[in-house]
């Protein structure tokens, strides 16, 4: 069940973080769920020793994890738009 419960949430993330972006009309519900999911992992990496939060990827749904989550999968397209594009949105 709660790996369920995690997709749905990791598509969540990957979605508002695609809204955020600009990138939503470019992605689907699977590329929201794997960008949330990944985007979670980036941040647990990067943002969560600095402000000692856990990610959802730790089975943490408190809402300094979501936040952690929301910059790693921002951070995600941020860095896909930059290789891509070569600037970021």
């Amino acid at each position: 069940m709660n790996i369920i419960i995690w997709l749905i949430v990791g598509g969540v993330i990957g979605w508002l973080a695609s809204l955020l972006m600009k990138t939503d009309g470019q992605q689907g519900l699977i590329l929201n769920v794997v960008v949330g999911i990944v985007g979670a992992v980036i941040g647990g990496w990067f943002i969560s020793p600095l402000v000692g939060a856990g990610t959802i990827n730790q089975d943490n749904f408190s809402a300094p994890a979501l936040l952690v989550s929301f910059v790693g999968a921002a951070i995600l397209l941020g860095i896909v738009n930059l290789v891509r594009r070569g600037s970021v949105r």
